[in-house]
Parts: structure tokens; C-alpha cells; sequence
């Protein structure tokens, strides 16, 4: 039996039906009270006419006039028809009759346009107000401006609706517009033969293979000729004769700033041709809306399509007007002639699709540079296959007409002569077909001819405006709900830990409170026991009876009990000042110390008694003991100078000082997750990370490395979960969106990677301009480079004036002091610390000591090891705009990053690059977010990073590319590396002591350092400042310290005086102190060790040196009393060891062995 397939049920066409309910201040030539009647049409179906209704007194006609037509369902015709073909109603006068004529004459006053894409939105009816535009000398064509508008009010009904819910939810309407050609080929004039230009695209269809929207008659406009302003998107339809109702209503043509469109042409490069090409030459006007309806499976395709092949053909052509079209023939006959008309100039654009796939994404416009048409050249392109060529033109004239101007009217009729021409002109073309048309279908082909006219295009930079946009966008962007929901799910949010006021003032505060309340009740007893009066001789109370009353009172406290029950009281009291203030947990084992501390303990105890006694009889206070200089600033900093000695057990105890501060604050938590980071703990340091977004879940830091790290742990899903968490704290964060941009790019998809990137580079843009702006307007010279807008979260403050820089009242006499020496070197300092922390097995140093270094490897002055660059922070900057190239595959990443060193010097060794240096006018989002990454210790991403800015740099990589590639070779000790990208920023920059100062820490890392000195000394000869001064001086001042002569020592108390006035810390002034102890200037020497002790108490080389100088200035107390801290602290350095034992053994004191 044959199987008998099912038979597909076709809906049944629905009756739309239009009611013109009446009419309002209309006008015609018999005055204020005319007589009319309204014509119906839809689709070129002519729907009816109404009643002839004379207008009443009162401004009104009623005709309750209704017509129907009939939508179907079978294919797509009847929607697709509904959403773009508006039902159009012409008011019609009836004159009077003339005399021996039988018909009456009537004269059109104007139209109104019906819009029925409500149906499409789950309507079933709906009631509009519209406007009757007046036809050209018609009475309402003469109404005063500030008076009514003539107005139609129609009800349009179906009785039952179009599409279901679950259709509406599904389907959606693609909105395309077309706007103009700009600066056209030459050989196009207004003169001469009359042609019409069209546009054609294809459009997915859920049941047909693509929808064909064409544009027609577009207008060739001469230069100067000026657009309306707003300008109004128009009707595809050509039957109107009102000039008003060809604009679709409330629907304007949105321009945008050229930077943010999605075209090809939103280069700054290409701003000044495309003003030029809209203002001064000529263009081709189209300004048509055309809509189309899609259904769910037809969205699906065009997904498809876009994500496969991203372009979008439009093709461009221009066809000759026949001599019927210039006669006024009719439609029909035009259609025709068009059918038969060769095409020329056949062109097309290559719109790129896929920003509509990005999520939130419904609109995108932009101008797309027209190229010949090529079928190879486009299937190679689009995949797609577009046998256009020989398609006739008839859905052209049904489709997309416009009425033209009446300049284009009334042309005489072609010539026998002109109609040969045509003919011999179809000839050609369709020799052009035959030859065009088997490309696609084998291989072994005659070349294809050369599109002529097509190149014309390419010679005068032709460019198409177009826009599309969706009603919803295809792709759903995650609510900001959803994600923050999301991120309160991984990491729930806490509210700040209360305030607690522990510690040593709040057991003194609880103190005073117990001592008030005992003595509030000792005054009352001694009130019950002896009265509230006064004696009135006070002379005999003072004497005898005041002791009577004493012993008493005594007696009484004691035999009643009370005296124990009041030192019970005060008892816990008083253990909580031991514990918090005196830090006495544990018994006392020798009894000397015991009693000592008892004697002070009690001490204290009265005074503070004296004091509360003294407020509770309103006696003032003295004044309060000043807080302690360092603070949250200030513990950073020296968390940043440990790790750069590799001490990162110190840098550690800075930073948990920090949180022990403020454990509510995110920055806190977020620097203590990049130390963690830093030794390569990325557990603890995802912890840190959490804690921050627990308790602010906007930290856009924070969640960014959040993301990195569950990327490095291959959970994608919670890394975009707080990347888009990150975009939607700061939308306008140009280090979000482009963190967002390299996931999804590790993730393989292209298309959002793309959107990220681009979001990322406008919000740049956006940033820039306004800087420039602002410095206009403030008329500040703008600096040759920018740093990134992110700069708050970065780790280390370099700022010239650094908190707290004026320490103690001994500082100012010391930095005042003048340095001598070379006026260059005299701004230099440093040191280093060998000690590595316990943690840092990703970032030890492998120095070791050689036979002229030993102060250098063994001194806590040693700043150094493989990651103490880490804090270097070089400037950001790169150039603007770029070539168009794209990485091919993200597998080619790791190969590029191995040939980045070697470009730029492809040439023979000692002969420099062709290659000139590239600009750098602005900031690159690769460069900033690098910037951020290796400041962050958050290498996953930086060679993605790069290698897009290597990729896009136009003319090659700038210095501050290769400056930023050289802190991240040092990071991973590949020192051969660095070096020889800071040489090649060099060439590029030679005059930026950055540069420099990176060169002297990759020679000072490979114990190079005699050359360490001569670049860190040309670093410091320049009147600009490096960045990281800091590391510079503290470096140098130690290398000068090694050479140990009288000359150096003056050069290295030079270079740590630099960096005791811009960032004043512990191994500054011990520097400083060092320097000034070996040029005998004891003086100086024990200032700048008290300020250093004043800002580290526990460094045992501090302690050390004081002993020395104590020794040398014969104060016993002292010395002993130093030398004891510097062992107690467990001093390593042998050397100084050595000599405080030999000044000990020479002034006999200052160690209590002897």
C-alpha cells in the first residue's frame, strides 16, 4: 500500500476589518462644509468607497464607513504583506455639477496612511487618531500652521487574533532601512538618460529559501542639496499622491556619532572623507522602511546564517527608465520596461551581521564600502549563492516603488534609435550572465570578465548606509538580577562585621566605667552612714573627724563584705588591660619581672583612676596622646617594598595589619588576594577574592581576578558569570569589557568576543575624548601618554607626594640636608633583602653571592629577586585605530608570543629596523588591561592580551608594548627576553627613563651590576621621573653601598635621601643611616635610624647600626640596650655582627656578657 501522506491543515483567511469612524476639520473648495466621502485601499485591492456625507457645523463628518479584506496564512505573502503595506484612505470633495454635464466632479484633498503592524503584536483591535495629508493644491494644502490638522479617527478589528501567544513570543520583525549612497561615481549625472537605483538583500524565511526585499528608485541628489531635518523613514509603496504620506510616522532616521556605529568606516581615520562625501558630493536617496516578518523557525535560520557566515550581501544596481515609465504610463507598463533593463553598475556591500547575536542586541547601523559584484568573490565570502542577475526585476515595482519627484516626470518616449541601443545593451548583459553564472557550478571556467562600472565604486570610495533592527533581540541578555542572584548563590553576601572597640582603649574605657561605679557607691554609703551635711565649722571636719569617718567607713566595707564584692568588680577589668594593653598572656617565670610589672601596672592603675575621678568631678583632661603616623597607605607600601625584597613573610604581616585595621574593606581583602596570587597560593587567593565581592558585590577588581582564577580552574561558567557581573558593575569600564572580550575569545566564541572588544574600545574612545575635552577646557597641555581609567585599583601608589612623607620632627632636618656628590647620582637609593618568605616558592630569587657582592646578597638593603619588578608599573599606552587583522585561530597565540622578540630586528645585527617608530596618541585596551594583569600577578591573560595589541598595532608593535612584554618576561625570568624588548623600546623611546629603569632591574636580577648602576644612574640623570623611583633608588643606593668607598657612600646617602622625600620607609632611612654612619656623620646617621625605627620597630639591622652609633658616641645604656633588641630580633648579617663585636671588644660596654 502506498503511505498516503498527512494532509498539512492551511488556517482559514481571517477578515481584517477597517472602520472609519469620522472625519475632523476638513476643508475643500466649497468652504468649511464640503462634501465627501472616503476611498479605501490595501495592496493595490481597491476596498470601496463610503457614503457621500456633507460636514456639520461642527467641524465633524460621521461615516461609520467599514471595508474588509481577507489576510491568508498560506505561506508567508499575507503577513509579510500585513507588516509593510499600510491600508491607505483617500478623502475625496464632490463638487458641484456643471451644467449640461451628467458625472460629478470630485477633487482628491489628501490621504491617510493606517499602520497594521499592531495586528502582529497579539491585538485584536485597535483605535488610532491619523492625520490627512494634504495632496498638492488642494484646499488643505492652504491651512494656517497653528491651526488643526484635518484627522481621521478608524477602528481596525479582527475577530479572532492573527497569531497566538506562543507566536508572538516567537516571531519577530526585522526592520530595514535604507538611507543613501555617498560619494558616487562621477559618471552619474542629473542630465541625460534618467535611471533608478536599486538596493536588494535576502532575507531568511522559515518556509521559503530567503525573502527578497528590494529598494527601488532611489534619487540621485546633487551636492549642497540639504535633507529635511528630522528626516522621516518612508512608506515602500508608490500609489500615493499626498507628499506627507509617504513617511512613516514617528519614525525618524536616528544618526549616531561615527565611532559608535558598527560599519566599517567608524575609523577616526575615515571621519573627515565621510563628512566630505555627505556634505560635498553626490549621493543616492532612498530613506525606505522595509519590514518583515519573522516567524520563529525563519529566526532560527538567520541565526544560523549569521553565525556561519556573519556577511550579508546587498546589491546595488541601476537600471535605465523606460520611455512608458517617462510618458506616465502605467504601473504595469513600467514594470515592464524596468524587467527589460540592463543593469549597470552592479555592485554590492557586505554588511556584517553579527553584532545582532551579541546579547541584548537589536539594532545595528552603520556605512559599508561598495565593491564590484562577483558571484565568486561573494560565495567565497557568504557561502551564499546569488543568481540575481538574470532574476527580471517584477517583484521590484510590486515591493519597494516610490513615487517620484515631479523633476523626474514628463521625459519624452525613447527613439527608435535609443531602443536599439537597449536592445544591443541586453545583449551584452546577457553575454555577461552566461559567462558569470557557471562559476558557482564547476570549476574549470573561463576567468570572469572585469566588472568595469563596478570598479568605479572602489575609485570614488562608494559607501552605503544602511540600518537593521529587531523588535527583540535575537540572543537575551542575562538580567542584571539573574547574574548578581547568580553571584549571591557562589559567594553570599555578609553584612560588614560590627564595629568592635576591643582592644587596649576599650579595657581602659571599661576601667573607668567599674571605678565610676564603685565610687558612686562608696559616696553613697559614706552619705548613709555619716549624712549629706557639712559640719560648719570646716577646720575641726578636716581634722580628726574626717579620719573617724575614714576608719569607719573602712570597717564597714570590710565587715560587710563589700570592700571584696568592689575588687571583684575592678578585678576583670584590670585583666583585661594586662591582656590588651600589656600583651601579658602567660605567667611571669622569674620574679624580678613579676614584681616590675606589677610596680608598673599599679601605676597606671592610679592614674587612670586620678583621671576618671578627675572627669567625674569635671576636672579637664590632658591632652590625648597622638595617633600613630603609619597608616592603611603607608602598611601598603611597605607590603609592596617586602615582596620586592622577596620577604614575604614581612609583606605578609603587613598586609593581615591592614586587615586587622579594617576587615570591611574589599580594597584590603583584594590586595591581600594579589600577594597571595604573587606567591602563587591561588586557593587563598581566590578566598581573599570572595571575601571582597561577600562584602561589596559591585568591586570591579575583585571580580574580575575572580573570574581569571575560575577560568584557570576550568569553571567557564562561574568566569562568565562574574565577567558579565563585572560589566554590569561598571558598564563603562573599558578593563571589564575587555576581560569579558578575551574569556569568550578563550571560549572560541568569536562573535561575543567581538562584541566585547568593540563595547570595550568605544567606552575607550568615549573616555578619551572627554579627557580631551576636559583638558581643553581647563587648557591643560595634554601629557604624551595616558594612563588607563581603572586606576584606582592599582596596587601601588607612585605619586610624588606620599603620605605621611614628613615622619617625625627629625625628618625635615634630615631631608633638608644637601646632598653631595654627583648632581645626577644624587638622586638615587636602595637595598635588598635575600630573605625569602616562606610562601614564595613561585617567585624565589635564585641570587647568590659572589666574590664582590656579599654585602649586596646578605644586607636586608637588597631589593630584589625575580618578581620585585612586579610592582613596576610601566605607562599603558598604544596607538590608536589599527590594521583589520585578526588572529586566525586562538591556538596561534603561543606562536606569535614566540616570534613578538624577534620583531623589529629581522635586519642584520647592528643595523637598526627600516621600520619608523610608531605613535602613540591614546591608550590601548590590550595595553591597559595588560597593565592591570601584571600588576595583578595575573598572568593567564596577558599573552592573549598582547598578542592582540602585536596584532593590532598599525605599522608594529610601539615601546610601550614592548615595555610592558619585557616587565612580563622578567616575571617569568627570562631576563635574555626582556632585554632585548627594551631595546627595541628603546629605539622607539630612548628619551623614557622607564625604560631604563626596567633594563637596570633586569641586569641588577641577573647580578649584572655593574651594569644595573649605569642604567639606573641614566634613569636618574633624566628631568622625568620613573615610575618606579622607589625600586630604583633603594637598588642603586645599594649597589653604591657595596663598593665601599667615601665617594660611593656620599652617592648612596644622595640616592636614599631621593627616596626618604617621595616615599618615605624603614629601608630608606636605613639606607640613609648606613650612608651617613660610613661617612662618620653620626648625627644624621641615629636621626635617620630613629625615623626608621619609628616606621618598623622589629627590623634587626636598625637596631644594629644603633648599636654602632651608640658604641662610637660612648653611651653605655644605649648600647647594651640596642644590642640586646638587634639579637632579640635575631640579626643574620654577619658582618655587622662582627663589627658591633669589635667596637665592643674596643670601648669595653654595650654587651651585658661582658
Amino acid at each position: 500500500m502506498e503511505s498516503v501522506e498527512p494532509e498539512i491543515k492551511i488556517r482559514p483567511p481571517v477578515p481584517v476589518h477597517i472602520t472609519v469612524l469620522k472625519g475632523s476639520f476638513l476643508k475643500g473648495n466649497k468652504g468649511d462644509n464640503p462634501i465627501t466621502y472616503i476611498h479605501a485601499e490595501y495592496n493595490n485591492l481597491q476596498l470601496g468607497d463610503s457614503g457621500k456625507v456633507p460636514m456639520t457645523l461642527d467641524t465633524e463628518v460621521e461615516y461609520n464607513f467599514t471595508t474588509s479584506f481577507d489576510c491568508t496564512f498560506e505561506g508567508n505573502a499575507g503577513l509579510e504583506d500585513l507588516v509593510h503595506k499600510p491600508v491607505i484612505l483617500t478623502v475625496i470633495e464632490i463638487l458641484p455639477k456643471e451644467k449640461k454635464k451628467r458625472e460629478e466632479k470630485t477633487i482628491v484633498l489628501g490621504q491617510a496612511i493606517v499602520d497594521l503592524i499592531p495586528l502582529l503584536q497579539g491585538e485584536s483591535t485597535f483605535r488610532k487618531t491619523i492625520q490627512v495629508h494634504p495632496v498638492v493644491g488642494s484646499p488643505l494644502d492652504h491651512i494656517a500652521p497653528d491651526a488643526p490638522k484635518p484627522i481621521l479617527e478608524v477602528l481596525v478589528s479582527v475577530p479572532e487574533p492573527l497569531l497566538t501567544e506562543s507566536q508572538v513570543k516567537g516571531s519577530n520583525l526585522l526592520r530595514t532601512t535604507v538611507e543613501s549612497i555617498y560619494s558616487v561615481p562621477e559618471a552619474w549625472t542629473t542630465t541625460g538618460t534618467h535611471f533608478s537605483y536599486f538596493v536588494i538583500l535576502h532575507v531568511p524565511a522559515a518556509l521559503e529559501k530567503e525573502i527578497r526585499v528590494v529598494f527601488s528608485h532611489g534619487i540621485l541628489k546633487v551636492p549642497g542639496e540639504k535633507e529635511s531635518t528630522p528626516r522621516l523613514k518612508k512608506w515602500p509603496i508608490i500609489n500615493l499622491s499626498a507628499a506627507g504620506a509617504q513617511y512613516i510616522p514617528d519614525s525618524f532616521i536616528q544618526p549616531c556619532p561615527y565611532e559608535n556605529e558598527d560599519g566599517e568606516l567608524n575609523q577616526k581615520q575615515h571621519w573627515a572623507f565621510r563628512t566630505e562625501a555627505e556634505n560635498e558630493k553626490k549621493r543616492v536617496a532612498w530613506d525606505l522602511e522595509k519590514r518583515c516578518f519573522m516567524e520563529q523557525d525563519a529566526l532560527v535560520r538567520m541565526q544560523k546564517q549569521m553565525a556561519e557566515s556573519r556577511y550579508w550581501p546587498v546589491e546595488i544596481k541601476r537600471v535605465p527608465i523606460s520611455t512608458a515609465a517617462k510618458g506616465g504610463a502605467k504601473s504595469s507598463k513600467m514594470d515592464k520596461a524596468e524587467d527589460d533593463g540592463p543593469i549597470s553598475y552592479h555592485g554590492v556591500a557586505y554588511v556584517n551581521m553579527a553584532p545582532l547575536l551579541y546579547p541584548g542586541a537589536n539594532r545595528i547601523r552603520g556605512a559599508y564600502p561598495i565593491v564590484p559584484f562577483y558571484e565568486a568573490e561573494i560565495f567565497e565570502k557568504t557561502k551564499l549563492r546569488l543568481n540575481t542577475v538574470r532574476e527580471p526585476l517584477a517583484p521590484v515595482a510590486k515591493i519597494a516603488p516610490v513615487s517620484h519627484p515631479p523633476h523626474t516626470k514628463g521625459t519624452p518616449g525613447k527613439t527608435k534609435d535609443e531602443k536599439g541601443q537597449k536592445e544591443k545593451d541586453l545583449k551584452k548583459n546577457s553575454a555577461n550572465v552566461k559567462v558569470v553564472t557557471p562559476i558557482l557550478e564547476t570549476v574549470d571556467v573561463e576567468p570572469v570578465p572585469q566588472n568595469i562600472e563596478g570598479e568605479q565604486y572602489v575609485e570614488a570610495r562608494s559607501f552605503i548606509v544602511l540600518e537593521f533592527v529587531l523588535d527583540k533581540p535575537l540572543v537575551q541578555k542575562r538580567p542584571p538580577e539573574e547574574v548578581s542572584q547568580r553571584i549571591s548563590e557562589m559567594i553570599p553576601p555578609r553584612a560588614p562585621f560590627p564595629r568592635r572597640t576591643g582592644g587596649a582603649e576599650k579595657a581602659v574605657e571599661d576601667y573607668h566605667s567599674q571605678i565610676l561605679s564603685v565610687a558612686g557607691i562608696i559616696m553613697n554609703e559614706y552619705q548613709d552612714m555619716f549624712g549629706s551635711h557639712k559640719p560648719e565649722d570646716k577646720a575641726s571636719f578636716d581634722g580628726y573627724d574626717r579620719e573617724e569617718h575614714k576608719q569607719k567607713l573602712m570597717y564597714e566595707l570590710n565587715a560587710s563584705g563589700k570592700y571584696f564584692a568592689f575588687k571583684e568588680q575592678i578585678k576583670h577589668a584590670v585583666v583585661k588591660i594586662v591582656r590588651e594593653k600589656y600583651l601579658k598572656t602567660v605567667a611571669f617565670e622569674d620574679r624580678e619581672q613579676l614584681q616590675s610589672f606589677l610596680s608598673e601596672l599599679y601605676v597606671y592603675l592610679v592614674d587612670q583612676m586620678h583621671c576618671c575621678l578627675h572627669k567625674m568631678l569635671h576636672v579637664e583632661l590632658p591632652d590625648p596622646v597622638p595617633q600613630s603616623i603609619i597608616d592603611s597607605m603607608h602598611l601598603k607600601h611597605f607590603a609592596n617594598e617586602a615582596e620586592m625584597n622577596n620577604d614575604f613573610e614581612l609583606a605578609a604581616k603587613y598586609l593581615e595589619e591592614r586587615l586587622a585595621r579594617d576587615r570591611n574593606s574589599p580594597d584590603h581583602w583584594f590586595d591581600y588576594g594579589v600577594f597571595y596570587l604573587v606567591i602563587n597560593e591561588n586557593g587563598k587567593a581566590e578566598e581573599c577574592f570572595h571575601q571582597a565581592v561577600a562584602l561589596n558585590q559591585q568591586h570591579l577588581p575583585s571580580l574580575i581576578l575572580c573570574g581569571v582564577i575560575s577560568s584557570m580552574n576550568q569553571q567557564y561558567e562561574n568566569a562568565e558569570t562574574f565577567f558579565q557581573k563585572a560589566t554590569y558593575a561598571d558598564p563603562k569600564s573599558v578593563l571589564a569589557w575587555t576581560m569579558q572580550g578575551l574569556f569568550y575569545e578563550s571560549q572560541d566564541n568569536a562573535i561575543l568576543s567581538e562584541m566585547a572588544f568593540f563595547e570595550a574600545k568605544k567606552q575607550h574612545q568615549a573616555a578619551q575624548m572627554l579627557l580631551r575635552s576636559l583638558n581643553a577646557t581647563l587648557d591643560i597641555k595634554e601629557p604624551e601618554t595616558s594612563f588607563g581609567v581603572d586606576r584606582p585599583y592599582d596596587r601601588a601608589s607612585h605619586d610624588g607626594s606620599f603620605p605621611g612623607s614628613e615622619t617625625g620632627t627629625r625628618t625635615s632636618s634630615i631631608a633638608s640636608s644637601k646632598p653631595s656628590g654627583d648632581g645626577k647620582i644624587g638622586k638615587i637609593g636602595g637595598s635588598k633583602s635575600s630573605k625569602t618568605g616562606s610562601g614564595g616558592k613561585g617567585r624565589q630569587n635564585s641570587v647568590k653571592s659572589g666574590s664582590n657582592s656579599k654585602l649586596i646578597s646578605d644586607s636586608k638593603l637588597n631589593v630584589g629577586g625575580s618578581g620585585s619588578v612586579t610592582r613596576m608599573r610601566a605607562k599603558s599606552v598604544s596607538s590608536s585605530g589599527g590594521s583589520k587583522k585578526k588572529m586566525s585561530s586562538i591556538k596561534e597565540i603561543p606562536k606569535i608570543l614566540e616570534e613578538i622578540t624577534t620583531v623589529g630586528s629581522t635586519g642584520s645585527p647592528g643595523k637598526p629596523s627600516e621600520r619608523e617608530p610608531t605613535p602613540g596618541p591614546t591608550t590601548s585596551i590590550f595595553l591597559k588591561t595588560s597593565e592591570f594583569l601584571l600588576n595583578s600577578n595575573a598572568l593567564e591573560f596577558v599573552p592573549r592580551a598582547m598578542s592582540h595589541e602585536l596584532l593590532d598595532a598599525d605599522g608594529g608593535p610601539s615601546y610601550q608594548y614592548n615595555l610592558l612584554l619585557a616587565q612580563f618576561y622578567v616575571l617569568r625570568q627570562e631576563f635574555e627576553k626582556a632585554e632585548h624588548c627594551l631595546q627595541e623600546a628603546a629605539r622607539f623611546n630612548h628619551q623614557n627613563p622607564d625604560i631604563w629603569a626596567l633594563m637596570g632591574h633586569v641586569h641588577y636580577l641577573s647580578h649584572n651590576y655593574t651594569k644595573a648602576k649605569e642604567f639606573y644612574e641614566r634613569t636618574l640623570s633624566y628631568a622625568k621621573d620613573a615610575i618606579d623611583m622607589h625600586t630604583t633608588c633603594l637598588r642603586l643606593g645599594a649597589i653604591y653601598l657595596e663598593e665601599n668607598r667615601t665617594d660611593s657612600f656620599k652617592k648612596a646617602k644622595s640616592a636614599y635621601l631621593l627616596a626618604c622625600k617621595r616615599t618615605p620607609s624603614c629601608l630608606s632611612w636605613l639606607g640613609f643611616g648606613i650612608a651617613s654612619y660610613r661617612l662618620s656623620e653620626l648625627r644624621d646617621a641615629e636621626d635617620a635610624l630613629a625615623e626608621a625605627n619609628i616606621l618598623c620597630n622589629s627590623n634587626s639591622e636598625v637596631w644594629g647600626y644603633l648599636t654602632l652609633v651608640c658604641l662610637k658616641t660612648g653611651r653605655k645604656l644605649e648600647a647594651e640596650q640596642s644590642y640586646k633588641y638587634a639579637i632579640k630580633l635575631n640579626l643574620q648579617n654577619q658582618q655587622l655582627l662582627d663589627e658591633i663585636h669589635h667596637f665592643q671588644q674596643m670601648t669595653g660596654f654595650g654587651n651585658p656578657e661582658f
